[in-house]
């Protein structure tokens, strides 16, 4: 099916109590892994972009072009967004302009009042988040705790009174927490009950392609016959990447509801 805008398929999880995964997409194995085991699980999805990684990857039109090819060959039917994670003001246009469905401006570095005249951003005020809500934004990254990355082992965890404040004031705007590597179970199945419809994973994926492939080559396979073909040498970190999205998926709750 053709690629569909994140703010409906939040909304149906904010109102259905589950969250959406974003998982973000470095080259052809990462999309192919994700969309795979999004269809599988019969789950929605949404598939992010860094502005570094669409450079990686050539450009915002090459990541939109492989992405749209990739879903119908593959015969995808569950609903799939495509998303600018963290995008710069010029960066948002330039993915409507490719053909991304979703886009998030990331103006957490600018004073509240010009943020706000550019659209959204990531924050912790409750009642900032109420005059975003006001705007009629699809979706609201707030940051209550959470960070990028690996968590440290002094991490004092999510705050869950933040989340609460903000939940009351944005009502039924869906809500998204970054930074989904790392976090506790009954954390995340807590940030879901208070308004989290959408959580971001990227570094996990990152993590346990690396970790496949490490022990792929230590196991010296890449030297048994043709073990050094990159379509065997990527395969190992292809099914971790799998692995890794079927179970958060499972966590968040989205299995079966495409």
């Amino acid at each position: 099916m053709a690629l569909v805008n994140a703010a409906e398929m939040l909304k149906k999880a904010k109102a259905g109590h589950y969250a959406v995964g974003q998982f973000n997409i470095n080259n052809l194995e990462w999309t192919k892994a994700i969309l795979l085991t999004a269809q599988e699980l019969n789950s929605p999805v949404i598939l992010g972009v860094s502005e570094g990684a669409g450079k990686y990857m050539t450009g915002f039109k090459t990541v939109a072009a492989m992405v749209k090819a990739m879903d119908e060959s593959l015969g995808i039917t569950v609903p799939v967004a495509l998303h600018l994670d963290h995008g710069t003001y010029e960066g948002c246009y330039k993915c409507i302009k490719a053909g991304f469905t979703s886009i998030m401006f990331d103006g957490s570095h600018y004073p509240f009042e010009e943020n706000l005249a550019k659209s959204q951003e990531l924050c912790a005020d409750p009642d900032e988040c109420k005059t975003i809500a006001d705007l009629g934004v699809d979706m609201l990254a707030a940051g209550i705790g959470n960070i990028h990355g690996k968590y440290p082992e002094n991490w004092q965890g999510l705050s869950f009174e933040t989340l609460d404040k903000i939940q009351a004031k944005t009502g039924e705007m869906p809500l998204v927490l970054h930074g989904g590597t790392g976090i506790p179970a009954d954390m995340i199945k807590k940030a879901i009950s208070l308004g989290v419809s959408k959580i971001n994973v990227n570094t996990e994926c990152q993590l346990s392609f690396q970790e496949a492939t490490r022990k792929y080559i230590e196991a010296g396979k890449d030297q048994q016959g043709k073990g050094f073909d990159p379509r065997k040498l990527l395969a190992p970190g292809f099914e971790a990447i799998k692995a890794t999205v079927k179970e958060k998926m499972e966590l968040f709750g989205s299995v079966g509801k495409a």
